[in-house]
């Protein structure tokens, strides 16, 4: 199993990715640091407020058209095909988010208009959102290619120049959550435009118009997506909506910078594994090596409960001295919520790995229901929890609806059954085969 591993590139896809998650987690966490010691708590949950929205429109209005060219991309059989799903993928991506873009700042519009609130940030956040769609494009289409360098050294160079100028902007200007949007806005504009650059500069030449057209099964595949999306928000990020709604701006603040740190400890190191190991996992599906597919699917959920395990035991017991190294003092009356959101991002992850088959296979309708289970979870017990106790309340939330969510998606995709798996891969040959598609 080890040997076949070896051959197909995973050592080196997990270098990068490791780099990359590396390099971006202690960005994030110096820019956290330093941007608590210069910003209030209610200036920071309002900035984590309107990153929640940018974060919406990407989930709902992007990423599911770039989670089918990540899919699809390895049944391309040349540069052609590749080329004309990238541009199926980037077309549809632009008109969704110019809807979204459209509806945040009308959303915007009509709140300052009942509230007095402050139309520029609506609309700071929407030219956010158009920066950080053309960001995501970019990364997960070259690591969907195996482009891991790449990949790692965009999101880098983001992480590091997005906190750098928020704080440069706040320490001259002053304390707004303009001033962070604004830094946010320029790094990202400044990093695509760099790597933008170098990859075209690494694209092969023109090629034949590709015979195989890729719209319409982007959009079936990601059609099923789109409300996933919609619950994942909900899920990762609808318990701040709540606390500001039944608590206070402040209480965002402290929530969310300490939900930041530890999000990611377990999401950056789940990255690593989901980068290292998804890429290959398809590609060997695709490919209807199932044996192979199943090996490198075990060591990947192997990998992720050993890690939250580990992770969780370390945070246990060095929580404190983790505030007070990544947070400024006035945001250390929220440690007390670490373990139980470090609980629910493992479950998370875990819930991530068990569900690929059901990506691997097309199924994405049945990783819906999943999802919906554990939206509709968290639905109940977000608000019933923080009315009853607080922030602790919202943080214990956080295993209850994922670990739900993990158990449902375990038994839709049953990782544990190959012979589940080939059947599968059977029934996606003959339907592709329905519509003249080579899988």
């Amino acid at each position: 199993m080890f040997s076949a591993l070896k051959q197909s590139k995973l050592f080196g896809d997990a270098f990068w990715a490791l780099f990359g998650q590396a390099a971006s987690a202690v960005a994030l966490l110096l820019g956290t640091r330093l941007l608590t010691e210069l910003i209030s708590p209610a200036v920071y949950g309002q900035v984590a407020l309107l990153n929640g929205f940018v974060a919406l429109g990407v989930a709902v209005f992007s990423y599911p058209f770039i989670c089918a060219g990540m899919r699809i991309v390895p049944e391309c059989r040349n540069p052609a095909e590749r080329q004309g799903l990238h541009a199926a993928v980037a077309g549809l991506t632009l008109k969704a988010t110019g809807l979204a873009i459209a509806g945040l700042i009308l959303g915007g519009s009509v709140y300052g208009y009942f509230t007095d609130g402050d139309v520029l940030l609506f609309i700071l956040a929407g030219a956010l959102l158009a920066i950080t769609v053309q960001r995501e494009l970019g990364i997960q289409l070259a690591i969907g290619e195996r482009k891991q360098r790449l990949a790692s050294l965009w999101q880098t160079g983001d992480s590091v120049l997005r906190p750098l100028l928020a704080i440069s902007l706040v320490w001259w200007l002053g304390g707004n959550a303009e001033w962070v949007l604004l830094g946010y806005i320029l790094a990202s504009l400044l990093s695509n435009l760099v790597w933008l650059v170098a990859k075209r500069r690494q694209a092969a030449p023109a090629q034949p118009a590709a015979t195989r057209h890729f719209g319409r099964e982007v959009w079936v595949y990601a059609l099923p997506l789109i409300p996933m999306e919609l619950i994942f928000w909900i899920n990762g990020l609808g318990d701040r909506y709540v606390i500001g709604y039944l608590l206070t701006a402040a209480d965002v603040g402290l929530y969310a910078a300490t939900y930041t740190i530890v999000n990611e400890a377990f999401n950056r190191s789940a990255m690593v594994l989901l980068r290292t190991f998804q890429p290959a996992y398809f590609q060997a599906f695709s490919a209807n090596r199932i044996r192979q597919a199943f090996s490198i699917l075990w060591v990947w959920i192997a990998s992720v409960a050993g890690l939250g395990v580990a992770g969780l035991l370390i945070l246990l017991l060095s929580k404190d001295w983790v505030a007070a190294l990544v947070l400024a003092k006035s945001y250390h009356a929220a440690v007390d919520l670490m373990p139980a959101m470090a609980l629910g991002c493992a479950l998370h992850a875990l819930g991530t790995a068990f569900a690929q088959p059901l990506l691997a296979q097309k199924r994405t309708r049945a990783l819906l229901k999943g999802r919906l289970c554990g939206a509709v979870t968290a639905v109940i017990a977000i608000p019933v929890l923080v009315g009853q106790f607080g922030l602790l309340g919202a943080a214990w939330a956080n295993p209850v609806y994922f670990g739900i969510e993990a158990l449902v998606l375990a038994f839709l995709a049953k990782p544990w059954c190959m012979g589940h798996l080939d059947n599968q891969r059977d029934q996606t040959q003959a339907q592709a085969s329905s519509v003249g598609i080579t899988v």
